[in-house]
């Protein structure tokens, strides 16, 4: 945790579909962390740095050109002190790409805080995030209770990419409050007692 520039925290666009509106949501959520003073975002495009999809054999090296796009992922994760994952809703759950990245690490999510913020029809995404707590927790990360969720996207943010419905600010503020809080705490325990799976 730099001091100076407060929490480290990614920003992880889960979507990496044609035409996604993922960027426009984490967009607005990292200028929302921005904003506060306390935080520092970090966006992570899942686009723009794709993990590798071949998984090596058990006690096997990874293949040719794996290390070097874990490389672009990797060190941003474990710089982390929080993680916000903005993600929509594939069929009741989250995007293959966001289970792939979150596949190939292990330390870089043990215990950080993880807050999320999805999209979707009328379930505005939030079986996504179900989803991802039960894997997430697997990695020994701390979820946050509250999220923030747009219910029929399309119709909720204006043509500068912003919400329109004012109780958007309120969510992310609650989200992210907790995310401090649990980022704090994590670190301070840490700093005492090095964690251990």
């Amino acid at each position: 945790m730099d001091s100076e520039k407060g929490l480290r925290v990614a920003v992880i666009v889960g979507s990496t579909r044609d035409g996604r509106f993922g960027p426009t949501v984490a967009a607005w959520v990292a200028e929302r962390i921005a904003q506060r003073g306390d935080m520092a975002a970090e966006v992570i495009d899942l686009v723009e740095t794709p993990a590798p999809t071949v998984f090596p054999a058990f006690g096997q090296p990874p293949a040719p050109g794996t290390t070097e796009l874990l490389a672009e992922i990797s060190p941003r994760l474990a710089a982390a002190d929080a993680m916000v994952i903005v993600t929509p809703e594939y069929n009741h759950s989250f995007p293959a790409p966001l289970k792939n990245v979150i596949d190939w690490h292990h330390a870089e999510w043990q215990a950080k805080p993880v807050g999320f913020v999805s999209y979707g029809g009328l379930s505005g995404g939030l079986r996504a995030v179900e989803q991802l707590r039960v894997v997430l927790a697997e990695l020994n990360a701390m979820t946050v209770r509250h999220t923030v969720s747009f219910h029929n996207y399309g119709d909720k943010f204006d043509a500068e990419g912003r919400p329109t419905d004012p109780a958007a600010e309120g969510a992310a503020k609650v989200m992210l409050d907790q995310l401090a809080w649990w980022a704090r705490a994590l670190a301070e325990a840490k700093a005492v007692r090095p964690y251990a799976a």
